[in-house]
């Protein structure tokens, strides 16, 4: 079976039984199996020189040297360690002790299994956060990727971007989940694809659209079901979480799960156990989770649509894909990649561009984001007549433009409480001056950007030419 984790666990315990009964609950039920066992104290750190180990499970009560003597040394040689205590005897004071000598967690050994498995939990995860926030700085002090070729789909020069793609090397390999944000045609399942290439998972990456699944296909296509578990279901059928073992299952827009699938996604990440339709046992989930939306789920989970629990598990790892309008540095890039690449599909030369196409580029704000861009891209090298693309041939910007006009959260123009309000006649002249400096001089241009016709513009530049004139 694939490991839920990389991080080594040594068990300390002169008590072989226990090693090993723990041994196999790790193994079992948490999928971990970078396991490791000790039985003699005066052997665990000479063992620890020589081994990767992140969480050591120890028992106090050890002949030769105590387990209060041990935790003292780990915690003075290799702080990073994490350490947990599981005693044999359930005493506060000694608790409290090992506590303020470095422990991690304190536990005993008649304690419930799944306190302590929970607890045991938590130290690995904590382990991989550490790592996770270790490569993170090291990647943003070197400002390079260790696996460039990961990102090669994902066209950017944006320095916003290459922060992007840093945190998500750093996190690639985390066995907790990934939330990726960002508005419609960002580019979040070509994200997901790129952090499982660089996770080296050896299993493929499954995607699934959850939007609109109701409870019956979404447990059928997650998690499949035994022969003769419904009617018509002839033959056992393995679902997308078995599919994806050592790999990772992408769920895109997940803020359309209904409240009910919630439910069953909350309990999927938090047991790491599903069951077949028709199981009666349950089989672990040896897969990491993406998750992908173009909602805001914070909001959502204020209206009470989206669980809160389920969203805080999700976040364990969060991306924000910025929007193409935050990124106006990669238009230019993008737009020539997908007409080259339209001209090769059309049979046509490589398009050469006319420079006011880009000013017309650069006004629009895409709130189709990169898919719009190619769309855009595509239907302009369709048109394409003469030897260079003009800015006529972006047709499907004009289209658009008055359709999209609200689309923007962000105020178009700023205004102080203190300051006047300009008046409408003032406005107009302002709105005319910035359009004709993006549009370089070029009427036609400046008309697309303000949504009206060349005449117009025409007549309202020379209106306000006019009233420039002296004894106007």
């Amino acid at each position: 079976m694939a490991s839920t984790s990389d991080i080594g666990i040594l068990i300390v315990d002169d008590e072989a039984p226990y090693r090993r009964s723990l041994s196999i609950m790790l193994e079992r039920k948490a999928g971990f199996t970078q396991l490791y066992q000790c039985e003699d104290a005066l052997k665990v750190m000479d063992f620890l020189d020589q081994n990767p180990i992140g969480v050591v499970l120890l028992d106090l009560n050890m002949p030769g040297k105590s387990g209060r003597e041990l935790l003292v040394e780990i915690s003075e040689k290799y702080p990073e360690i994490s350490v947990v205590i599981i005693s044999g005897l359930n005493q506060v004071e000694t608790a409290m002790d090992c506590l303020r000598l470095g422990a991690f967690d304190f536990f005993v050994k008649t304690t419930e299994e799944e306190r302590l498995l929970e607890g045991i939990k938590r130290a690995v995860q904590m382990q991989e956060m550490q790592q996770e926030n270790l490569e993170l700085a090291d990647r943003v002090l070197n400002r390079e990727l260790n696996h460039p070729e990961a990102f090669e789909d994902i066209l950017s020069q944006s320095a916003t971007m290459a922060s992007v793609f840093q945190y998500l090397e750093s996190i690639a390999k985390s066995t907790q989940p990934l939330l990726i944000s960002g508005e419609s045609g960002t580019g979040k399942e070509l994200i997901a694809q790129a952090v499982h290439k660089v996770s080296g998972r050896e299993g493929r990456i499954v995607t699934v659209n959850v939007a609109g699944l109701d409870e019956n296909i979404f447990n059928d296509t997650l998690f499949g079901h035994k022969k003769g578990a419904f009617t018509g279901a002839n033959s056992d059928r393995l679902g997308l979480v078995e599919e994806a073992a050592g790999g990772t299952l992408f769920l895109d827009e997940i803020g359309d799960l209904s409240p009910g699938l919630q439910v069953k996604l909350l309990r999927l990440l938090q047991e790491g156990e599903f069951y077949p339709i028709g199981a009666d046992r349950p089989k672990r989930m040896q897969t990491r989770v993406i998750v992908a939306t173009h909602q805001n789920l914070a909001k959502l989970q204020d209206q009470g649509k989206f669980r809160k629990d389920l969203f805080y598990r999700l976040r364990i790892h969060q991306v924000q894909i910025p929007a193409l309008r935050h990124r106006r540095e990669d238009i230019r890039l993008l737009f020539s990649y997908f007409a080259e690449q339209a001209a090769r599909e059309m049979g046509k030369p490589e398009p050469e561009y006319d420079a006011k196409i880009w000013t017309l580029l650069h006004s629009y704000d895409f709130p189709g984001n990169v898919r719009e861009l190619r769309s855009i891209a595509f239907d302009a090298v369709g048109r394409q007549l003469g030897s260079a693309m003009k800015a006529v041939d972006l047709e499907l910007i004009e289209q658009r433009a008055e359709a999209n006009v609200e689309f923007s959260e962000e105020p178009l123009v700023q205004f102080t409480d203190e300051g006047r309000l300009p008046t409408l006649s003032e406005m107009d002249e302002i709105l005319l001056s910035e359009a004709m400096r993006r549009a370089q001089g070029n009427q036609s241009i400046a008309a697309r950007i303000l949504g009206i016709s060349q005449p117009a513009i025409s007549k309202r530049l020379k209106r306000f030419r006019d009233r420039l004139k002296p004894g106007s």
